[in-house]
């Protein structure tokens, strides 16, 4: 099973978005899966379920950190690594879906009983989320 198969199925069986993201690629920089799990628990759902930035999204940003963070703070070679390729992801992400906030990818507010329902009602997190886990994915097997 490729890493991005690997993302997608994490998200089916029921680990948030940017849980998916860490767990699947986190192990090629020493991460173990349930370590990436637990750091990355309080991202899904746009930060803490409050639909902010989406957290396939933020999955990718942790797994970009790993592979080109700085190891210290005066690495400024690895700094300007590190955001050159977020921006890039950034703009990618954009390309394939219009938006990296998961209040516009869904068109509703799930930090909103009323929008939580209208998601759930909707499928949306199941039918929509897992295109965004799957285009994080592909993207970041792109970069690394």
């Amino acid at each position: 099973m490729s890493n991005v198969e690997l993302a997608v199925s994490c998200f089916k069986e029921g680990s948030n978005c940017a849980q998916a993201l860490l767990s699947s690629y986190g192990v090629k920089f020493g991460f173990d899966r349930e370590t990436a799990l637990k750091i990355a628990a309080p991202f899904g759902g746009g930060l803490g379920s409050f639909g902010e930035t989406c957290g396939a999204v933020t999955g990718a940003f942790m797994v970009i950190g790993l592979k080109h963070g700085p190891g210290n703070a005066k690495d400024k070679a690895a700094k300007e690594k590190v955001r050159n390729s977020a921006a890039y992801f950034t703009s990618k992400f954009k390309f394939r879906n219009g938006a990296i906030k998961c209040k516009t990818l869904l068109g509703c507010d799930i930090s909103t009983p009323e929008g939580m329902k209208f998601a759930r009602d909707q499928n949306l997190i199941d039918t929509l989320c897992p295109k965004f886990v799957k285009d994080a994915a592909e993207i970041i097997e792109e970069m690394i």
